[in-house]
Formats: structure tokens, sequence, C-alpha cells
């Protein structure tokens, strides 16, 4: 009986021992528990703050398109004018292509190059543009 008795006791402690390392891990599992819990809190929040601001700028883009879709189309003359010009531009890209890319001649048959302006001198630089200064008069 004294072995069954002393095993006995033997499996409480034994028990006892596993019962402290289970708390002590359930204690260690709490924090990152708790620190995971925190950061899904904050994640919420963040998606329902991105949702508001979601939700504000589609209201803005349909007041804007709202807008848009209300404003008086221009007058038939300008449109008119505006659809004869983009005529022309298309009629006239052609020849004026290889000039604009620099492979080729100028298509109205102009060959010398356009007159350069004379480079100025330093000190006249900072009063390009301005009338000149008048002279001083001295008192007679």
């Amino acid at each position: 009986m004294c072995a069954s008795v002393a095993e006995h006791v033997g499996f409480m402690e034994k028990h006892e021992e596993i019962l402290g390392r289970r708390a002590e891990l359930l204690e260690q599992m709490k924090v990152p528990r708790d620190y995971l819990n925190i950061q899904r809190m904050k994640q919420v929040k963040q998606c329902e703050a991105a949702g508001c601001r979601n939700t504000s700028l589609l209201q803005d883009l349909q007041k804007i398109e709202d807008r848009l879709k209300a404003r008086q189309l221009p007058h038939q003359n300008l449109l008119t004018l505006e659809a004869m010009y983009w005529a022309s531009v298309e009629e006239f890209l052609p020849a004026w292509e290889n000039f604009l890319l620099g492979k080729g001649p100028h298509p109205t048959g102009i060959s010398e190059p356009p007159p350069r302006r004379a480079k100025q001198k330093p000190g006249t630089a900072k009063n390009q543009g301005l009338p000149p200064r008048p002279k001083l008069r001295t008192a007679r």
C-alpha cells in the first residue's frame, strides 16, 4: 500500500507540475493573442475609414459628372470651326510630317533657315524687355 500511496503522490505532483506549465503557456499565448486582436481592431478601423473616403470620392465624382452633363454645349459655329480646323490639320499633316521629324525640306519651299537673333552682351540680358532709362539732366 505504501508503494501505491507513493505512486499516487508522485502522480499528483506530476499533475500539479503539468497544470503549472499549462497555465504558464496559456499566459504566454495570451500576449500574442491580445496583440493580434489589437491589430485586427486597427485594421477594421482603417477599412471603415477607407470605405468612407471611397464613398466620399464616388459622391464627388458623381457630382462632377452631373455638372458636366448639365453643362451647355459650345455654340454650333464654334463646333463647325473646330471640325474645319482638325480637317485642315489632317489634310496638311503628311506634307509637314517629314519636316517636323527633321527628315525633309520645308513644305512651303523655304530653303534658308530662319534668321537668328544676335547674342546679347551679359550686362544687357537683365534689362531685356524694359524701356531705356531716362538720362539724368543737370540743373543749370
